[in-house]
């Protein structure tokens, strides 16, 4: 099998002391935290889109990398040398996941058959790749927003020609999906969504998102796909509204439509960034409602107001989301999937994995902070004593529904004063500085 990395090794931990940048300096994979070695709290994986296909393209100029494996004219061939260079990628940085789009693994062609053909076969060499490696499959998913037919979206289309069409798109996915033994399958809208009113009927899209949506979950069962299902929350762009905007409306768009069981969500940071929330947020409110499933590890820079996918370097957000995934008592069947393209002026081949090492150095120690931050119940013993009027008298009656507002009424009317407490923001914020500026 040709070698499509030959002057890199594998990368292994040096410690923080090591100058290489070659080296890990806090991903030590088997180092165990909480009763778990690091690479089964964090389940690194690899995009597929990102690392292997991406060259560096954007709306003002073309491409800028020159990648070996996307060099051949034969689209088989071209296939089979993409998933060879990605495992070949994936054993030197030592992960042990990948994630993928259909069109990611073969591009598509003339027909909708002789796609599903040449998916058959590539998915042949990736199988035989996994066996051999042992690499396994996060997730899957579909690649509805790119083809000109999608042009006003899939599932939410006003086209039903459409609609069908991004239905046997997902179908096979599944199926594939299940093939490879994915953990899990990702619902990302794309172009779920609007420019203007004056033309949508929105009514139609949201049911027929809906109907979309319990599609997957009826051919779920029917194939016996025992991964987790996963939406994937994104506002504006390409779209200007998008119907997954956050994860608070799709969660409500989930109940309204008697979906809430069977998906979770798959928190993006630079999605977070978009909607103007943080990435804490997102996972936060997604923890709180039992719906966090995984994420796509990145970060988006604050003076542009696009998705710039960029690899995640940021410390505070890292310490910040695994505190969140650490409450979560994990991720479950989901990971951190990076969801991250190197810079368009970063073209070389060593650059895809001097980014990888950012990024997961970045998380690594990010986990190890968290830990200690829970550990020592930083925040949990300051949020307990805040909110201690709650435990007891007028505050364990309100929680517990035993009083209305005669009765709270009729008890501020006999309450001589109200005192309230400093909420300590600028303490507890320099506390885990120190947390972040003194971790060994």
């Amino acid at each position: 099998m040709k070698e499509y990395f030959p002057e890199i090794k594998e990368i292994k931990y040096e410690g923080p002391e090591s100058k290489n940048v070659m080296a890990f300096k806090y991903y030590n994979k088997d180092e165990v935290i909480g009763g778990k070695p690091m690479r089964e709290h964090l389940k690194f994986a690899m995009s597929y889109w990102h690392t292997l296909k991406a060259q560096g393209l954007d709306m003002f100029g073309g491409d800028t990398m020159d990648r070996a494996w996307n060099r051949y004219d034969d689209a088989l061939e071209q296939a089979k040398a993409r998933a060879d260079a990605g495992f070949e990628f994936m054993q030197k940085i030592g992960m042990d996941y990948f994630c993928f789009h259909d069109r990611d693994i073969i591009n598509e062609a003339m027909t909708l058959k002789e796609t599903n053909r040449l998916l058959d076969e590539i998915v042949d060499h990736l199988e035989g790749l996994m066996k051999k490696t042992g690499i396994k499959l996060l997730w899957g998913t579909t690649n509805a927003f790119s083809h000109p037919r999608f042009l006003h979206g899939g599932a939410t289309a006003p086209n039903a020609d459409v609609f069908a069409y991004a239905a046997a798109q997902v179908k096979k996915a599944m199926e594939i999906t299940k093939r490879l033994g994915g953990e899990n399958y990702v619902l990302w809208g794309g172009r779920e969504g609007y420019e203007t009113l004056l033309n949508t009927k929105s009514d139609l899209e949201y049911d027929n998102f809906a109907r979309f949506l319990q599609m997957v979950v009826d051919y779920k069962e029917k194939i016996g796909f025992e991964g987790q299902l996963l939406i994937e929350p994104k506002p504006k762009e390409p779209t200007k509204h998008q119907y997954d905007f956050d994860t608070a409306t799709v969660l409500g768009f989930l109940r309204k439509y008697n979906l809430d069981k069977h998906y979770k969500m798959n928190i993006e940071a630079n999605h977070a960034t978009l909607a103007g929330h943080t990435f804490q947020h997102e996972l936060n409110l997604a923890r709180i409602n039992n719906v966090m499933g995984s994420i796509d590890a990145n970060q988006g820079d604050m003076l542009l107001g696009w998705d710039t996918d960029q690899f995640p370097t940021n410390i505070y957000d890292a310490v910040l989301a695994m505190y969140e995934v650490i409450k979560n008592n994990g991720l479950g069947k989901g990971g951190l999937n990076f969801d991250a393209k190197v810079r368009r002026g970063s073209f070389e081949d060593k650059d895809l994995f001097l980014a990888y090492i950012a990024g997961m150095d970045t998380f690594a120690k990010g986990l190890t902070i968290a830990y200690r931050l829970y550990e020592d119940k930083v925040f949990e013993d300051f949020q307990d004593k805040r909110y201690e009027s709650y435990k007891t008298g007028i505050g364990k009656d309100i929680v517990e529904g035993k009083v209305g507002f005669e009765e709270l009424a009729e008890y501020v009317e006999n309450l001589a004063e109200i005192k309230n407490t400093s909420g300590r923001q600028e303490m507890l914020e320099s506390i885990l500085n120190s947390y972040i500026l003194e971790a060994k």
